[in-house]
């Protein structure tokens, strides 16, 4: 196959630092740790990553609803419904039926056996990787974090202007 005579066949001058680039540093690290952890989990326990997620926020939160867990950990609704049905058909969770839209999500005894045979899966993964920092070192990078994450939010509020934005361009062009 011929490379098209105006393909651009090296780097753009404007292209991102990518050992400097933050996003990309934390996508990275977080990548690895859930691929790590996922391909564990699946084979000593047959559930995954958002199955452990779901159990983990139970065992801190037990109550909470579907809706609750997925803003809790950041996720997708649907993709914390789809645990909640497996994590229900194995009986580890049980959901408290109520007159309204939600139910109330609980761990079942081997629900709990569940969350304590997987959480040194997961707490491995923190240990390796902070393995190289001190006390100080991990305290100060979480403040960091916790900095970070205060200002996620502001991130929904320009994907919405973008998108409010994109539909009135659309609607100017149709």
């Amino acid at each position: 196959m011929e490379l098209p005579p105006d393909a651009v066949t090296g780097p753009l001058p404007t292209g991102i630092d990518t050992n400097d680039f933050t996003p990309r540093l934390i996508s990275l690290l977080s990548n690895s740790l859930v691929w790590r952890e996922s391909r564990i989990l699946r084979a000593r326990f047959g559930l995954g990553t958002n199955d452990w997620r779901v159990l983990s926020v139970l065992a801190i939160r037990p109550g909470v609803t579907a809706s609750e867990i997925s803003d809790f950990v950041a996720m997708n609704k649907a993709i914390i419904s789809k645990s909640v049905g497996v994590l229900s058909d194995r009986r580890l969770i049980v959901q408290l039926e109520d007159t309204g839209r939600s139910r109330q999500l609980f761990l079942t005894p081997e629900g709990a056996e569940m969350h304590d045979a997987m959480l040194p899966v997961s707490l491995r993964g923190q240990e390796i990787i902070l393995g190289d920092l001190s006390d100080e070192e991990v305290t100060r990078l979480n403040e960091l974090l916790r900095r970070l994450l205060a200002r996620a939010p502001e991130l929904q509020v320009e994907d919405s202007l973008a998108e409010a934005e994109a539909g009135s361009v659309s609607a100017e062009t149709a």
